[in-house]
């Protein structure tokens, strides 16, 4: 089998702006002589994104043209789907026709770009196109406000990117295609999380794993809110899980380095995109996929999907909320199962971290013991 009948990536080709190992000492030097901008965390994984590929076929932040026509038809002016404007903010003297070094973590220049142009981000109607909301309380609106109006297109040089902590897991586009591959997998199903996994993600996952090669759990590890749990917590749990529940040949743990934007439907639509340029064949889209608070209908980021899924090139595998019967013993959904909610084991989100600050483990049927010491250890006072 070769990498290609995994599917082409999104555009035809999988992006690399990376600078091979034997240029980079030549490549650094010219970069330390340009202006430098400093990047916010969420343009720090914008860059990686778009650096290695995971976000093709772009090979650089978008350009008036581009926002404009991803804002009003959720298309590249080619008519490509894509949901979301890529876009870096900058100080207001940063120039067309200039290069700049981009620099995280102080003074760590990461990347560099040529600015092919400077416009103006129309903030408001990004919010209610992208959001559905100008409330500035969404913290993806918020972001918005946050980051300044002043935009620069051009295409990146990724010459340092963070591994975010993860060095073991760490892997682009271009290295998940090859290992699956290696591996022999030709169906490769992506779960998206930013939680840590409960007993209904793992039923989701295999449920899915019976009819593909392979699971490839995806954390994404980028910029989070505040009271989300940290990823290197999540991280731990990811590891324990896999290594007690999931046969080894047949799940793959590795990170998404993007930023959250919680754009519910179109960031649902945004994941797709990603995880079929790492070589998934098939993606799962369940209850409030990429939600925050009530901004979005439980199923609407599946509901997306219902025009656009054949032309996107991946499929998509529905899931509704799934939970423990105590009459049926079993994981369930409301497709598989006709006991009313008082049978099934369902927590608020609010009372099993009230239960893990107080050391005590939820039930076996919402989580595993291993998962839930992993997550008293960390959220015990």
């Amino acid at each position: 089998m070769s990498a290609k009948q995994l599917g082409k990536p999104h555009g035809g080709n999988l992006v690399d702006r990376s600078v091979p190992d034997n240029d980079k000492s030549a490549a650094s030097a010219r970069a330390r002589q340009l202006p430098r901008v400093s990047l916010s965390d969420r343009s720090v994984c914008d860059v990686v994104c778009i650096g290695t590929g995971v976000y093709s076929p772009l090979e650089g932040f978008m350009g008036r043209a581009d926002y404009d026509s991803v804002i009003h038809s959720m298309r590249l002016p080619n008519g490509l789907i894509w949901p979301i404007p890529i876009t870096l903010a900058v100080p207001s003297d940063v120039r067309a026709g200039s290069s700049i070094a981009l620099v995280a973590d102080g003074d760590r220049i990461i990347a560099t770009m040529d600015v092919s142009e400077v416009y103006a981000a129309e903030t408001e109607r990004e919010a209610l196109a992208i959001y559905r909301t100008a409330d500035r309380s969404h913290p993806g609106v918020a972001a918005l406000h946050n980051a300044g109006r002043t935009l620069a297109a051009g295409s990146v040089t990724l010459l340092d990117a963070p591994d975010f902590g993860f060095p073991g897991e760490y892997r682009t586009p271009h290295q998940t295609r090859a290992l699956f591959e290696r591996l022999g997998w030709q169906t490769i199903v992506g779960f998206q999380t930013r939680n840590p996994v409960h007993r209904a993600h793992e039923y989701l996952q295999k449920v899915a794993m019976e009819v593909v090669d392979g699971l490839l759990l995806h954390p994404l590890v980028g910029l989070t809110k505040d009271d989300d749990i940290p990823a290197t917590v999540r991280m731990a749990c990811y590891r324990a899980l896999l290594a007690q529940y999931y046969p080894s040949s047949r799940a793959l743990l590795s990170i998404f380095p993007a930023a959250m934007r919680y754009a519910g439907p179109r960031e649902a639509v945004l994941h797709a995109i990603a995880r079929k340029n790492y070589g998934c064949t098939h993606f799962i889209v369940g209850r409030d996929h990429a939600g925050v608070g009530s901004y979005y209908g439980p199923f609407e980021a599946q509901a997306i999907f219902d025009d656009i899924e054949d032309e996107l090139g991946i499929a998509i595998l529905r899931f509704d909320n799934a939970s423990w019967c105590q009459v049926c013993a079993a994981m369930v959904t409301d497709k598989t199962c006709p006991h009313p909610a008082a049978q099934r084991v369902n927590l608020s989100g609010t009372r099993v971290r009230e239960m893990l600050r107080a050391g005590e483990r939820p039930p076996v049927e919402f989580t595993r013991p291993e998962i839930a010491d992993i997550l008293i250890e960390a959220m015990t006072p």
